[in-house]
């Protein structure tokens, strides 16, 4: 973090003697982010489409302003760019029917939907002022804008990404998408994709064998994430929601990205009658460019891809289908040849010599569909059908056998041995072994409702799961220290080197089982809006409740049946002050009924009795929109608290959770997020983050202890900027800084025995790219009149080069009976290129 303060110093300094600087000093200070420059046009876009009284849509309908305008294409779809901050009148004109006039105010970057319907008999006037987006705020939803997804520059780029950047979102390891948000873990989140919930693999242990996210950023219309104090119309997990709509389309167009790392595809169209829509994508990336940067010399050969398609058929104004289906080959073949990490201080270096034998190679498929039919009854009732199969087969197998030798290192300045290890302090070798098999088959069917009277807002669900798991997990780890086998930890001592051991020969670590599991699921919720006024002020209610209920059943397993209630409710004020303020609060019971690797214990045995695990939320928050600089700017506060109790207690090696499955502890997180986001830059919008977390739990009453994902401080940022007298050759610039977790120990090892920190994890990614076509720079001829976007960019990964680490490897010396930590380094510094186009 001290070079990233340093550098903006730096950048202040010299920024006064831009209109000086050379033109390579010039290139410089724009790598490190120009954060003043001069004012810029400010715009917002409406887009939409336009149809008739019978649901057709209307061609070459005029859409005019200020004597500027556009027009509709022949599937009625239209979209203009209007100046933000005022108040702007459009009008809306056909021959053959009734003019429509409206009225915007949008924020600079805003890009609002509007689809009016003309009639061809009453007059038509529509007034819409648009100052910010209420409706989400009051929910303490973040609403996160696609093209900045699409745009900033990451080793695994996409939503997950740009969600490391908000307070209360964390995640030390780049080549993950998981993230754990305000003290809890990876399998706390719950993704939606079109009101449709998706899944994770299962067995993934490390970052770099997970390969795509199942969210394709190029099919992405809208994001919405909430950190906490969600909604009854949210499923049953206790930390986030991340709410994805995909893109509904309104015309023919092809999205292309490639890079070093793959490419993405993507088509999209809509029928000449409107009635069929289809958005289909592509993706392929291959991890090489950032494996093979590492420490560890490997024959690396990834293989990760996938296919996503959206389809939606409007049978009538009433009813639309539509059917969501992705399939996806994640193979990850990872052949390790050496190793050799450096340590330890620059009076006493230690360096780790590690040489290989064997292989690994997994392997996950997973096919998804959904068919989601929509009813509207009329315009206060709508009625929704889905039904969703998740099938994913997964196999872990792995034979390595690593030879090392611990010792001291040369250090002497211009020694040719320099970096080489000169004496020996202990030598050994481990072998791990693991033929791990998943096949998981996950069905759900579920109806739900929404009905508005007056202000009044009413939505309600049904929903039954089955849950089909068929499991088996070999796993062993024999080492051998100085020529001696190492016995498991919680075993009788010897004294061995000195004495001889007669015993018998046993693994390390041993852990095997065979699972046939099936879970049912039958869930429902209601719950109740409303937007009203108290007083002067405008108010905002909600409170629902779920129900869970669920039983367990399988091979050898004893039938278990449970049930929860969650009550949820939130409250929304806004005064009216001068001051634009907005106040809320949130809380409620929140259950997290175990899924199957929340069953499965430390020996992989299932525990159908694990119950689910309970939080008290309650959240305090406030929106602050205020101008600086004559642009807007919003600060975001939230304090929160949570109590748990029933909690079922975990080690995270990687990204690899086990659970305890025993509801022996109990815990409480609490913290305070802030964010700051606006136009740092004219036209462009950028963010500041600052959290603070503390979480603890008491295990079996022996006291509180921090938890695995205790982080207690969080700093990120992202910058977007260009050049003023270039406004097409724009910078990306995104940075977190996290404190480290209580991790790197070993999995086996007591919590109460070991809570030393990993570092702390920074890291900054930079990108350059430069618009050749965009919609305000089209061309009528040349080799560039294909395109409708055109640019190309230059990334670079980590640019500090920190060493961050995750893990630790532990070696042991039989002789000294030590156990020594050798941190795994993550990603070093990358260079990228990157181009991306729209036809």
């Amino acid at each position: 973090m001290l070079e990233i303060i340093l550098l903006l110093k730096r950048y202040f300094t010299e920024n006064k003697l831009f209109s000086l600087l050379k033109a390579k000093q010039l290139i410089t200070t724009i790598l490190f982010f120009s954060f003043l420059t001069l004012s810029f046009a400010q715009n917002a876009t409406i887009k939409g489409v336009i149809l008739d009284e019978k649901n057709q849509p209307i061609e070459k309908v005029s859409i005019q302003f200020e004597n500027k305008g556009t027009e509709t294409n022949i599937n009625g779809f239209y979209s203009i760019s209007i100046p933000s901050n005022k108040n702007i009148t459009l009008e809306f004109t056909h021959l053959s029917h009734k003019k429509i006039v409206s009225t915007f105010n949008l924020k600079n970057g805003e890009s609002v939907e509007f689809n009016p319907v003309m009639s061809s008999t009453i007059e038509q006037i529509a007034t819409v002022i648009v100052n910010s987006n209420r409706k989400k705020e009051v929910e303490g939803v973040i609403t996160i804008k696609p093209d900045v997804i699409r745009k900033i520059p990451g080793a695994n780029a996409g939503v997950e990404n740009l969600l490391l950047t908000l307070p209360g979102v964390s995640n030390n390891n780049e080549l993950s998408t998981q993230y754990s948000v305000r003290g809890g873990n990876y399998d706390e989140n719950l993704v939606y994709v079109n009101g449709i919930e998706v899944y994770r693999p299962f067995l993934v242990r490390s970052g770099q064998q997970e390969g795509l996210s199942f969210v394709n950023t190029n099919l992405v219309q809208n994001v919405d994430f909430s950190a906490g104090g969600f909604q009854a119309k949210y499923g049953d997990k206790l930390s986030s929601v991340l709410d994805i709509t995909y893109k509904t389309p309104y015309q023919f167009e092809v999205n292309a990205d490639l890079s070093l790392l793959g490419g993405a595809l993507s088509v999209e169209n809509m029928s000449k009658d409107s009635r069929f829509t289809s958005i289909v994508g592509l993706r392929y990336r291959d991890n090489s460019l950032l494996v093979n940067a590492k420490e560890t010399e490997t024959n690396f050969k990834p293989t990760f891809a996938d296919a996503q398609a959206y389809f939606t058929y409007k049978f009538s104004n009433k009813f639309h289908l539509s059917f969501l289906g992705s399939a996806s080959i994640n193979k990850y073949n990872f052949e390790p040849q050496a190793r050799q990490t450096n340590f330890g201080t620059l009076s006493d270096p230690v360096a780790l010599v590690v040489f290989y034998d064997g292989q690994e190679k997994d392997r996950y498929q997973t096919l998804f569909g959904a068919f989601k039919g929509s009813y509207f009854a009329n315009d206060d009732l709508t009625l929704h059908l889905i039904a969703s199969t998740y099938h994913t087969t997964e196999e872990e197998y792995f034979d390595i056998l690593a030879q090392y030798r611990l010792g001291e290192v040369n250090s002497n300045i211009g020694d040719e041995n320099l970096g080489e290890v000169e004496f020996t302090e202990g030598i050994g070798s481990q072998l791990n072994h693991g033929r791990n098999d998943l096949d998981a088959l996950i069905t759900n069917i579920e109806h739900k409702g929404d009905f508005k009277v007056n202000d009044n807002r009413f939505e309600w669900s049904l929903k039954y799961t089955n849950e089909d798991i068929r499991d088996r997990l070999i796993e062993w780890e024999v080492i051998d220290s100085a020529g001696f086998s190492v016995r498991p930890p919680k075993t009788s001592t010897n004294e061995q080197p000195y004495e001889p051991f007669t015993g018998p020969l046993v693994p390390f670590q041993n852990v095997r089982a065979t699972n046939n599991t099936q879970i049912n699921r039958f869930q429902a919720y209601g719950q109740w809006s409303k937007r009203s006024n108290l007083g002067t002020n405008d108010v905002w209610y909600n409170a629902g409740v779920r129900a869970h209920s669920w039983s367990v059943s399988g091979d050898g397993i004893s039938t278990s049946n449970q049930i929860v209630f969650s009550p949820r409710a939130q409250f929304a004020i806004k005064p009216y002050w001068e001051k634009d303020m907005l106040f809320r609060i949130a809380g409620g019971l929140y259950y997290q009924p175990p899924f199957y690797r929340e069953l499965r214990d430390a020996n992989g045995v299932i525990q159908p009795e694990v119950k689910a695990q309970k939080s008290f939320h309650l959240v305090l928050g406030n929106d602050y929109s205020f101008k600086m600089w004559e642009r807007p700017f919003k600060l975001t506060s939230e304090v929160y608290y949570k109590n748990l109790s029933d909690v079922n207690p975990y080690t995270l090696e990687n990204v690899r959770i086990r659970y305890a499955a025993n509801n022996n502890a109990e815990a409480y997180a609490y913290g305070l997020d802030m964010r700051l986001n606006g136009e740092f830059v004219p036209g462009t919008e950028s963010w500041l983050s600052f959290g603070y977390l503390k979480t603890e739990e008491n295990i079996d009453n022996r006291g509180y202890i921090s938890r695995p994902t205790d982080q207690r401080l969080k700093f990120a940022a992202l910058f977007q900027d260009y050049v003023p007298n270039m406004p097409n050759l724009k910078m990306y610039l995104n940075m977190v800084y996290n404190t480290g977790l209580p991790g790197g120990s070993p999995s086996y090892a007591d919590p109460y025995d070991y809570q030393n920190r990993l570092p702390s994890y920074k890291r900054a990614d930079f990108g350059l790219q430069y618009v050749l076509v965009d919609s305000e720079k089209q061309f009528s001829n040349g080799w560039k009149k294909p395109f409708k976007e055109l640019s190309f960019g230059f990334e670079i990964f980590n640019i500090f080069d920190v060493q961050n680490s995750i893990t630790n490897t532990w070696v042991r010396d039989v002789s000294s009976k030590r156990q020594i930590a050798i941190p795994n380094y993550l990603t070093p510094r990358v260079f990228n290129v990157r181009t991306t186009m729209k036809f």
